[in-house]
Order: C-alpha cells, then sequence, then structure tokens
C-alpha cells in the first residue's frame, strides 16, 4: 500500500487552521497517488489541548470541522484520511471524550479507534480529559489489516518497564493477535535528549516481534514548554528503516509499506538535538504567540550570549534586539563583550546603564534597608534590568527572552522579577555544563559567540570581584547532583553513596526544595531534558520534607 506519513505542525486550538493544512496535504497526496493519508495524534486540535477540551464549544467546533473534512474528501476519492481527535464518548459518566482516530474516505467516517492507555505522569495529564477505549480492534482497509495506535499504546512493552510495568494491557500485542499486518502508531510524543533512541527501538521491537511493518507519526513544533521533534518513519517487518521524515521540521513522505529497510537508525548527536529543539521551540513560542521580534538582555557572559545566537537562528538577525545595562560592578568585558556578539550576530544593540538608576532607588528607599549593603541591593540591579527589559516589551511589542539556565533555577541563583523577567525562558532545561556544549556547537564552524564570553569564569556581577562559584558549588559537581535529585528522583542519602560529598548534597537538596516558590513563578521554559522544571514537575511549595 502507498501510505503518506504528514508530519506537520499544528497550532493548539487553531482548528480551522489545522483542518485547513490537513485538507491541502491531503489532496497533494491524492494527486499524488496514495492510498492513505496518516496524520498524527489530535491533530485537529493540536497538542496538548489541556483545559480546552473541558469547553463544550470547542468540541462542537471539532464536530463541526469532522464534517466539513467528509465533504471535501469526496474531491480526493480513493484516497483515505487518518487523523487525530477528540471524540465524545456519548456516556454521562467518565470524562466524556476519547483520544481518538478517524478514518474518513468519500465522504464518510469509514471507522474510529480510540486509545487505550492514558498517560498521567510528567507532562501528561490524558486521564483528566478522557476515557480508555472500551475494546481493541484493528481496522480492515484495501486488503491490509491496520493495527492503529495512538501514542502511549505502543509505550507498555515489558522490556521499556523492567521494575513496574503502568499499564496491564498491552494494546499493540492485543492486535497483532487480532490479525494485524501493519501497525501504525499516531502519535505526539515530546521531544527530550536521546528520545528517538529510545522510540526508534521501541518501535522496532514491535517490528520484530510481530512480523509487522510498522508506521510512527510523529508531531513536529513547539507548543509552549514541549517540543516536538517529529523524525517520523516506515520500518519493515525486521524493524529496519525504510523511510523516515525529517527532524525539527515539517515533513511529508510517501511510503511503500512493502518496502525492505535499507538501513539502522541513526540516533541524533545530543548536543546537536537539543540545539535544534530550542531553535524550534523560539521560533514556534514566538510565531504562535504573535510576536516578530525579541529582546535579550546581554551580560557578556555565556548564557545570554547562547541565548541570543539561538535566537538569532530561530528568528532571524533583524529580530532581535540586545541590551547591556552595565552596573557600578560590570566589568569593561561585559559591555565590550555583549557588543562584539551583537555585531558579530549582526543584531540591534542598546547600552542602558543603571547605576543612576540604581543609587536613586537605593537612596529612596534606604531607611527600610539599611547598611551594610547585602543580597537586597544585589536584587535591586538585577529588577532594574528586568523593569528595563519588560518596560521595551510593553513600548515595542518584543517578547523578553531570560536566559537563566536549569543549574540556577534550581538551586535559586537568579532573582524574581529581575534576571527571571520574560515572556520565554529558553535554557530553563539547560543545565549550566550543557550551556557550555551548546556554545561550543555553535562555534564549531567558526567563532559566532566570543571566546572571552564562553572562557570568563561565570558571574552575575552584583558585586566587586563576585563569582558563582562564591555561592554555589563547582558546575561539573552541581549538574550531576541536580541530575540524580530532580530528574532522577534520588535522596540526599542515595546521592551521598553516588560518592558526593555529604554536605554539599544536602545543601543542594535544601536549595532545590527551598526554591520551589520561585520556580512557580518563572517564564514557561522550553523542555529538552527527561524531567523539567514546569508542568512536569509538580512539587508542593508550602512543605516540609527531607529527602
Amino acid at each position: 500500500m502507498r501510505i503518506a506519513i504528514a508530519q506537520l505542525d499544528p497550532v493548539v486550538g487553531d482548528i480551522e487552521g489545522n483542518l485547513r493544512r490537513l485538507i491541502e496535504v491531503a489532496g497533494r497526496c491524492h494527486a499524488l497517488g496514495t492510498q492513505l493519508v496518516v496524520f498524527l495524534e489530535l491533530y485537529l486540535v493540536g497538542y496538548p489541548p489541556r483545559d480546552l477540551l473541558d469547553r463544550r464549544w470547542f468540541i462542537d467546533q471539532v464536530e463541526r470541522a469532522v464534517a466539513e473534512l467528509q465533504a471535501a474528501s469526496r474531491g480526493f476519492g480513493g484516497t483515505g484520511v487518518l487523523f487525530g481527535a477528540p471524540t465524545r464518548t456519548g456516556s454521562r459518566v467518565g470524562a466524556g471524550l476519547h483520544n481518538s482516530a478517524l478514518l474518513v474516505e468519500d465522504g464518510e467516517v469509514v471507522t474510529v479507534r480510540h486509545k487505550s492507555l492514558l498517560p498521567a505522569y510528567d507532562v501528561f495529564d490524558e486521564r483528566r480529559y478522557f476515557d480508555p477505549a472500551p475494546r481493541v480492534e484493528p481496522v480492515p482497509y484495501r486488503g491490509e489489516v491496520l493495527g492503529v495506535s495512538i501514542c502511549e499504546d505502543a509505550w507498555n512493552a515489558p522490556d521499556l518497564w523492567p521494575d513496574q510495568r503502568l499499564y496491564e494491557r498491552e494494546p499493540v500485542a492485543e492486535l497483532a493477535a487480532r490479525g494485524a499486518t501493519l501497525m501504525i502508531n499516531l502519535s505526539a510524543s515530546p521531544f527530550c535528549a536521546g528520545k528517538d533512541r529510545v522510540r526508534h527501538e521501541l518501535m522496532a521491537g514491535h517490528a520484530r516481534e510481530h512480523g509487522v511493518p510498522v508506521i510512527y507519526a510523529n508531531q513536529v513544533g513547539g507548543n509552549d514548554e514541549l517540543i516536538f521533534d517529529g523524525g517520523s518513519f516506515l520500518l519493515d517487518a525486521r524493524g529496519r528503516v525504510v523511510e523516515r521524515c525529517c527532524c525539527f521540521g515539517e515533513d511529508t513522505i510517501t511510503v511503500d509499506t512493502k518496502a525492505a529497510g535499507r538501513g539502522e537508525h541513526q540516533p541524533l548527536e545530543p548536543v546537536a538535538a537539543v540545539h535544534d529543539a530550542l531553535l524550534l521551540g523560539i521560533s514556534d513560542y514566538a510565531r504562535k504567540c504573535r510576536f516578530e521580534d525579541a529582546v535579550i538582555g546581554l551580560s557578556g557572559g555565556i548564557d545570554s550570549s547562547v541565548t541570543c545566537a539561538l535566537a538569532v537562528r530561530a528568528l532571524g538577525a533583524e529580530h532581535v534586539l540586545g541590551v547591556t545595562m552595565p552596573s557600578m560592578y560590570s566589568s569593561e568585558g561585559s559591555v565590550t563583550d555583549s557588543e562584539r556578539l551583537a555585531r558579530d550576530l549582526g543584531i540591534r544593540f542598546e547600552e542602558v546603564a543603571i547605576a543612576d538608576i540604581y543609587h536613586a532607588y537605593v537612596d529612596e528607599i534606604r531607611p527600610l534597608i539599611p547598611p551594610p549593603p547585602g543580597t537586597t541591593e544585589e536584587n535591586i540591579q538585577a529588577r532594574i534590568r528586568g523593569n528595563i527589559l519588560m518596560a521595551i516589551s510593553n513600548e515595542h511589542g518584543h517578547l523578553v527572552l531570560s536566559t537563566g539556565n536549569k543549574s540556577e533555577l534550581a538551586v535559586g541563583y537568579c532573582t524574581l522579577y529581575g534576571d527571571m523577567s520574560g515572556g520565554l525562558s529558553v535554557l530553563a532545561d539547560v543545565p549550566k555544563t550543557m550551556v557550555y556544549e551548546l556554545a561550543k556547537h555553535i562555534n564549531r564552524d567558526g567563532e559566532v559567540i566570543p571566546r572571552a564570553c564562553i572562557e570568563k569564569p561565570p558571574s552575575a556581577e552584583l558585586r566587586p570581584d563576585q563569582t558563582d562559584q562564591d555561592t554555589l558549588p563547582p558546575y561539573e559537581v552541581l549538574d550531576p547532583m541536580l541530575e540524580l535529585y530532580v530528574e532522577e528522583g534520588l535522596s540526599s542519602a542515595e546521592i551521598i553513596d553516588r560518592g558526593f560529598e555529604a554536605e554539599t548534597v544536602r545543601w543542594v537538596v535544601n536549595a532545590v526544595n527551598r526554591n520551589e516558590y520561585k520556580r512557580r513563578q518563572a517564564a514557561p521554559g522550553l523542555k529538552v531534558t527527561t524531567k523539567a522544571f514546569g508542568t512536569g514537575r509538580r512539587m508542593p511549595i508550602a512543605a516540609r520534607y527531607e529527602p
């Protein structure tokens, strides 16, 4: 069978726009003689639609769109369209919706299949919105028997969960037992570094175990914190790659399900993949939120430099403004390195000195904050800078890109309403050590980020001769501890058993817990690791615990 995989970038909630793209692509594939066009999980509404699903009017719009697609499908008769959308269950018990795959052809909804396994971990909350499929059945179609599954339905393979499986059922195995000759998985699987390898091994395992080809169709694009990397593919019955879509971009490919695989999966290089994911996250966030331009506070340090370089690649140099805001403690290099970065990147550049603003500010509130100067005065500098960036945003409609990294955000080495100000936090899930790797990747073909920005000791420059290591453990020590605590969920004792110094571990763990309130007020951050701060990590604020 000739099948097209349509790896598109839907806009959440834009049912009309998503439908228009679907009809356009399906019509184009029909003209090429394609028998079936496979779209993505919940494509019609975009993933994740979250509480839009609770609105009756929203589901009414979905149903009208499906009817419109039925009418349009008469114009490309003989080509089926398989796509994801929410459908009503018709029951007064439960959530009232299914996460469904609909097959439309020649003006009719030929069949509907529902998602069985509803994830409720990390960033997923599908049990809040959907009811599981009451049964699993394949779909006879054009001489094949299609085993249609939706994302998580394919993720309950025993090898993937050696300690504890999340679900009793394994829908792919059930479909195979009922005679499926071709597996098709409609997916919206968010990116994290290394996940492409896991997905391929999972799907190749299904192909080999059941002796059938597997089509995996994955969403691409950025929606809020989540980035979807695409990378859709067809595997033959031996788990070998027949064809695959690109990663981090829209792509439509036509495949022959009888073709033999031509090679093995080539995993993405992790740092290069994070780089490309962040570009997609920035560009889609700006586009979908209707921002054309971004503004970044430049300090001459590595975090703001990497953020700026990424923004230029994502949005174009003409759409990025860099602002340096030196204080009485800023080094000469803070300004000159920022200026050089801006010149080399070709962006607009402005300097706004804050020393006089700072002194006027402190003089007015001095009765409330008696000397000697300390953290309060340091935070005032950061908040002045945040206010300047937000003023530019208000006046010119620029998106403020905050520049803090995951290591700082984890332990609270950041200032509320200061350097945390912004509409999007680009590096919020990028540990400091990975920021250096990103800088190296950006500079791989020539110096884009000035060497001085990379080599200088990390510093917020809020007091004389300040460096980050005055307060924090070295990042090469801090980041592994944070990975063990935040991403792997280990206790203090377990981390100490890994060879880390006990006092440092306790300080780090307490700092992470103590600063939950700060992170709750942070700008949305792009997710690139297995566990990001944000929707996928829901810890209490008013709590007392010692892990």
